[in-house]
């Protein structure tokens, strides 16, 4: 079985129901359950939530939402590992199940794209890794960051690396927060995702952004539009 497990708890604090809040003319959920669906790879695409509105949703852009997701799940605290594993086993499968795959694919990810998740599925394969996950690369050189100070100064996190020339320092990358494809076995058995286990599938800056803040959301949504227009999403 390939399935994409899209989890989408209703207690989000800095922007409120932000996974069915309208983004770009569709709830922000929709745009993740509808490239999930677009991708073809899924034998089935399902939510995971706790939330009967967002259930709702989920079910009228063609999700099935079979269950709902634990209370003991569905805290601040929990992490993406825990909530794709109990998915995975409400959907029937078990760390024997060593052809399954199971992507998760974050339900405030309106960039996603259905060629990205078949990249990620391609990856996985050909790598042999037990994960694959979307990541970017950071638009500045991490070596050269600075902090500011209790005094309201700055100071370098490596001072060492004050006179190293940007283009001569290692290239750093991060979590895309769009999907994360992994073998069955894998999320049930707990193996951590940022490690030797994963394979990166790598996306351009321009089609990432976090969704935290009401500055984040008026900034993607702004992206979104622009990149709609060029025919690269929507």
């Amino acid at each position: 079985m390939r399935l994409a497990v899209i989890p989408a708890r209703g207690g989000s604090k800095r922007i409120p129901r932000k996974n069915v809040k309208p983004f770009c003319g569709k709830p922000m959920l929709a745009w993740s359950v509808e490239a999930a669906l677009d991708a073809g790879c899924f034998d089935r695409v399902v939510v995971s939530t706790d939330d009967e509105e967002i259930a709702g949703v989920a079910r009228d852009h063609g999700a099935e939402v079979p269950f709902l997701r634990p209370a003991d799940l569905s805290d601040d605290h929990t992490g993406t590992i825990p909530v794709i594993a109990h998915a995975a086993a409400a959907c029937g499968l078990s760390p024997e199940s060593g052809d399954d795959l199971v992507c998760c694919v974050y339900d405030t990810a309106p960039f996603v794209r259905a060629a990205d998740l078949q990249d990620g599925l391609e990856v996985l394969i050909e790598s042999g890794a037990e994960y694959a996950l979307s990541v970017t690369s950071f638009p500045f050189p991490i070596q050269r960051a600075v902090r500011r100070t209790a005094e309201d100064r700055l100071e370098m996190f490596d001072p060492a690396q004050f006179e190293t020339r940007s283009q001569d320092l290692e290239e750093a990358w991060h979590d895309a927060g769009q999907f994360y494809w992994g073998r069955a076995r894998a999320w049930l058995d707990g193996t951590p995702i940022f490690s030797s286990a994963a394979a990166p599938v790598p996306l351009a800056r321009h089609r990432v952004q976090d969704i935290d803040t009401p500055e984040d959301w008026i900034r993607a949504e702004l992206m979104f539009q622009a990149l709609r227009d060029q025919g690269e999403l929507g």
